[in-house]
């Protein structure tokens, strides 16, 4: 654990982000609200002119026009499924695994969430599936979509250690469910296209929301293995590992990155799909049918180009040697993922809107807003978050740590961990009558099987959607609404032996 202990602050002329916060605020003009709960990307972030003219090109070729503007094929966008493999198999394959990203194991959703509902639509039954392990603590508002779909109070929580999901726990867990009484008679009927699996794995594999960790290579390995021997269905929402940058040793940097400097994207672990897909098929496979994978990605571009488009991917490596069959059939799971009735009434999900992204990703639009303004932005705005959680004068001595990465940093979030006996739910009330809306540990705890892993004394901020002004502003807030309640805590003396720790182990 690397411990920071810089107890001044200092302030360079022109340097904005170190002005007096109240400067601007009395007694009859108030603080305003200022959200680090909300995971938006922030208005400048989202690239309007790329689309408009993206869409412009597709609205005046009627070759394209008039079948984004149709029916969609149930798999989706067949040039948006060419483009994403061509796009993801240069940024994946980097001599990780043999299993290249092929069109084939492509479908096109309507973003992560509608595709996780799909998926569970499909491939899963509240008959026959046993369980929903889900890595905590989790993304929250993937709890009811796994609900609706039937698994109220058989979500599982597995706590995460310094290296994301707690894999010793998870077969623990994988393997006690499994002695235990089941009919698991299935009310569904998969056949002929579809799978259904025994139990479900659901996390967010790279710069998990809210931890911030990144599984090792070793660890998605032994993922996957586990998985595969008790017929489990990894998701995996890798919405952020495109958005990653490298963290310097020091997260007090006096210097945050420019925001205007190209940020070309470090080198990518691959996916629990290709992992998977590198494998022969297991045991758990349907006698007589094609492949079926036990890991699939989850991908959107809510975080890449903007949450309005409502459009994603799912890739499900069928294995193979990668080349395309001579019919250039679909992989089994793409298959089976396209037959959901929802996708088979009207065809996949947002057509338009994939043609439109497909016309930004060909033209190259969609790597230079990438390379160019939202990693370079994100890095810089976690930059000033960090280094004031950890410089600032109102967070000196509160013993609240934070992570710095190790080498790379991704996502939207900072994940908190208070002093002991400082409930993160109080924080957060106090915290809004400041005008300040932060994110309690409580919130990331898995519905239903909240003791297995709670988290009283974590708090999430979110540094993609205000502006970095207001960021410094609002952890300043935060800062000055612990520091009150420790010193009431303690008779006023404030806790001198405590520092703000950045721990590299927070956020692996």
């Amino acid at each position: 654990m690397t411990t920071l202990n810089t107890t001044t602050t200092t302030t360079k002329p022109g340097d904005t982000t170190r002005k007096n916060e109240n400067e601007n605020e009395t007694p009859s003009k108030p603080k305003h609200l200022i959200n680090l709960l909300r995971g938006w990307p922030s208005p400048h972030l989202l690239p309007a002119a790329q689309l408009q003219a993206a869409a412009a090109r597709v609205l005046s070729d009627p070759a394209v026009a008039v079948p984004a503007l149709q029916y969609a094929p149930d798999e989706g966008y067949g040039p948006l499924r060419e483009e994403l493999a061509r796009w993801l198999g240069a940024l994946y394959n980097r001599g990780f695994v043999p299993a290249p990203i092929r069109p084939e194991d492509i479908a096109i959703t309507g973003g992560a969430s509608q595709a996780l509902a799909c998926v569970l639509q499909s491939f899963a039954d509240p008959a026959y599936t046993r369980a929903v392990w889900m890595a905590a603590p989790c993304y929250f508002l993937a709890c009811p979509i796994f609900e609706d779909a039937g698994f109220r109070g058989r979500l599982r929580a597995v706590p995460e250690d310094d290296g994301g999901i707690d894999l010793d726990a998870l077969e623990r867990g994988l393997r006690e469910e499994g002695e235990k009484p089941w009919e698991g008679r299935a009310f569904k009927s998969p056949a002929p296209y579809r799978k259904l699996y025994r139990h479900i794995i659901y996390l967010v594999a790279t710069s998990a929301n809210p931890s911030g960790k990144t599984l090792s290579l070793a660890r998605r390995r032994r993922l996957v293995h586990l998985a595969r021997e008790h017929d489990a269905l990894v998701i995996s929402d890798d919405v952020y590992d495109l958005l990653q940058w490298p963290v310097t040793a020091s997260l007090a940097d006096p210097d945050p990155p420019s925001s205007s400097s190209p940020l070309p994207l470090p080198p990518l672990l691959p996916l629990l799909s290709q992992i998977d897909a590198a494998l022969p098929p297991s045991r758990h496979n349907p006698p007589g049918s094609r492949r079926f994978p036990h890991a699939i990605s989850n991908g959107s571009f809510s975080k890449l180009v903007g949450p309005g488009v409502r459009t994603g991917w799912i890739h499900s490596g069928s294995g193979g040697s990668g080349s395309a069959s001579s019919s250039g059939s679909l992989g089994a799971f793409t298959l089976g993922f396209s037959q959901t009735g929802s996708n088979r009434s009207g065809g996949a999900a947002s057509q338009f809107a994939a043609a439109v992204v497909h016309q930004m990703m060909a033209a190259g639009e969609l790597e230079a807003h990438l390379r160019d303004v939202v990693r370079p932005a994100l890095r810089r705005r976690h930059a000033l978050v960090v280094r004031e959680l950890v410089e600032g004068e109102d967070w000196v001595d509160l013993g609240v740590k934070v992570g710095s990465g190790n080498g790379v940093f991704g996502g939207y979030f900072v994940w908190l961990t208070l002093p002991a006996g400082v409930d993160a739910a109080a924080v957060a009330e106090r915290a809004r009558e400041e005008n300040l809306i932060v994110a309690p540990g409580r919130l990331f705890e898995v519905s239903g099987d909240e003791e297995a892993a709670r988290f009283p004394r974590h708090i999430r901020l979110c540094f993609s959607w205000e502006e970095e002004e207001n960021l410094v502003k609002g952890v300043r807030r935060l800062g000055r609404v612990l520091r009150r309640m420790l010193e009431g805590s303690e008779g006023g003396q404030p806790p001198g032996s405590q520092r703000v720790e950045a721990s590299a182990g927070e956020f692996k």
